[in-house]
């Protein structure tokens, strides 16, 4: 270990991609505030942290996923309508939505890990009580009448208090990585969730050959198990409002949704968040629709695109982005492209290559797009901000949930578009691709990120706090 704090600051801050959380170094915190033997982290506590906040998104990207492959099902064993069964989805997001940001900013004042506990610990338990109540409902010792509020209940728990798990992690590595470092650092934890996502149905697929509701035990318990980690292992001795300085004390204010420097970064996330999540919720019509599939076979046909969409967007922030450091402006810019010729795919569809063909550049453009814009909104405030930005962000990537049904399957205003015209929700997502690539082109916030904030002439002397 260099006897010099200095010494390994330089180090870190030109340590390409996300080594910084798992590298050789150690950093002072505070060198005027507390002895230097109780402000490092060593090498093997940050190589531990990193992994830890990783199985956590992953358990989160299964979760996610499975319910999507296991609850249909369910829902017609219990003879669930479809609008029942997205009122659980949509009741959970809105909250979701709701308290993100509220989480994001206790994270700023209490600490990264309690919330990231708080958050677990609900998403757990949610999961386990939501299982319990499918049994109790297969096994007909409660109506429908009483198990379907609880349903809605349980999930409740997930989104209105297991929204402050990501806000939390992401502001967890903000704090110990550079600038330069944090789109690879925050892509690290999207490419968790995403190899959550992919590989979540498998899990389903395995466990639902005990029982049907085993792959929730599972999932719960791997929330269960992730929470004991970050209560044991993961190190946060400082607050986050304890680590700036004094200077930047005096300037600090609660960031809001609407602030100049938020207010870009929310709109580009509820805009990605509505362009993706049209491919997620409408792909399997879709391809039923135009290539006239059999019910009994859409299901698998649907799934191999679904992974390759996947498996893209692993590639793309494993593959270049944590290999090659990508710019903020290269990632949305790129992404948005990228985005752009999927839905073209789509729109032209004909033939399940091509669609298959779509759904994979979707996945590599959003894969590209979501730690773009996560990098983005988190350079663009000072550190004593970066859990208030990330719970915005983090919130608003559930609004596509409620729009995308509400606009496109909402049968009730007597007009369904998506049955009109099966291409218009993919024109419409075209449209807000080009919407990001103007923003990533045009608007003043991306030139900003080339500049220095207010507070980050002081922000660095942080990097690497426990």
């Amino acid at each position: 270990m260099s006897d010099s704090p200095e010494e390994n600051k330089d180090h870190v801050l030109a340590t390409p991609g996300i080594s910084l959380l798992s590298g050789d170094s150690e950093f002072d915190l505070d060198q005027e505030s507390a002895p230097l033997s109780e402000t490092m982290t060593t090498a093997a506590e940050r190589s531990r942290a990193f992994k830890i906040l990783f199985l956590c998104q992953l358990a989160g990207g299964m979760g996610q996923t499975l319910v999507y492959a296991v609850l249909p099902p369910i829902a017609r064993r219990l003879g669930m309508s479809e609008f029942e069964t997205t009122m659980i989805y949509s009741l959970s997001a809105f909250l979701w939505i709701v308290t993100s940001p509220f989480w994001g900013r206790r994270s700023d004042i209490v600490g990264r890990k309690p919330i990231m506990l708080l958050g677990l610990g609900a998403f757990a338990i949610s999961t386990t009580i939501f299982a319990c109540l499918v049994l109790v409902a297969l096994w007909g010792w409660l109506s429908m009448a009483v198990v379907f509020p609880l349903l809605m209940v349980s999930r409740a728990i997930f989104g209105g208090f297991g929204s402050g798990n990501g806000s939390a992690a992401q502001a967890y590595v903000a704090d110990r990585t550079s600038r330069g470092e944090r789109a690879a650092g925050v892509a690290s934890l999207g490419a968790a969730f995403g190899i959550g996502t992919a590989i979540g149905p498998g899990v389903a697929a395995g466990f639902a050959q005990i029982h049907i509701v085993a792959p929730f035990f599972a999932v719960a318990a791997v929330g269960f198990i992730s929470a004991i980690l970050i209560w044991i292992y993961l190190p946060e001795r400082t607050r986050p409002s304890q680590r700036v300085s004094a200077k930047q004390e005096k300037r600090r204010a609660s960031l809001k949704w609407n602030d100049r420097l938020a207010l870009p970064w929310v709109t580009i996330s509820v805009i990605i968040s509505f362009a993706q999540t049209i491919i997620m919720q409408l792909c399997a019509f879709y391809f039923i629709d135009t290539l006239d599939l059999d019910l009994d076979d859409a299901t698998q046909m649907v799934s191999v695109g679904l992974m390759a969409m996947a498996m893209a967007a692993l590639f793309a922030q494993i593959g270049l982005i944590q290999r090659f450091n990508l710019s903020v402006q290269f990632l949305l810019r790129w992404g948005a492209i990228i985005t752009i010729a999927s839905y073209v795919l789509l729109i032209i569809g004909g033939s399940y290559g091509v669609l298959v063909t779509a759904l994979t550049l979707a996945g590599f453009g959003f894969g590209l797009l979501r730690p773009g814009l996560g990098a983005g909104a988190s350079l663009s405030v000072s550190r004593n901000d970066q859990g208030a930005m990330a719970g915005f962000i983090s919130g608003t990537s559930a609004t596509g949930m409620i729009l995308t049904p509400f606009i496109f399957l909402n049968s009730f205003v007597g007009y369904n578009i998506y049955d009109e015209m099966h291409q218009a929700p993919f024109v419409v997502g075209a449209l807000l691709a080009v919407v990001i690539l103007l923003f990533a082109v045009f608007h003043p916030a991306m030139k900003d990120l080339n500049q220095t904030a207010d507070d980050y002439e002081d922000e660095e002397d942080g990097i690497g706090l426990k």
